[in-house]
């Protein structure tokens, strides 16, 4: 295995990473967003009115895309298994 198909190896996990990891925190990243302009016009500042928001939104979208999640992981770690053999050459 040359070092080119290695980088090419660690680029594609860290991608699929990427793409994996998106809507999450894209999700936590908007629910923050909304609950920190609505903390700032209503002068609340509860630390923990962040938490319960973020936590129930992220759960919601793991509910909702934790299927593709699952099938984007397992695609991806079926293609690593297919190309074992060809490493050990």
């Amino acid at each position: 295995m040359s070092i080119g198909q290695i980088v090419s190896l660690i680029q594609g996990s860290v991608f699929e990473i990427f793409i994996l990891a998106a809507p999450i925190l894209g999700v936590a990243l908007i629910v923050g967003l909304i609950v920190a302009i609505f903390q700032a016009t209503t002068s609340i500042q509860e630390q923990t009115l962040t938490f319960l928001p973020k936590m129930l939104a992220m759960l919601a979208i793991l509910a909702l895309l934790g299927g593709w999640m699952f099938s984007q992981l397992s695609g991806y770690t079926i293609n690593l298994f297919k190309m074992i053999p060809a490493m050990a050459k």
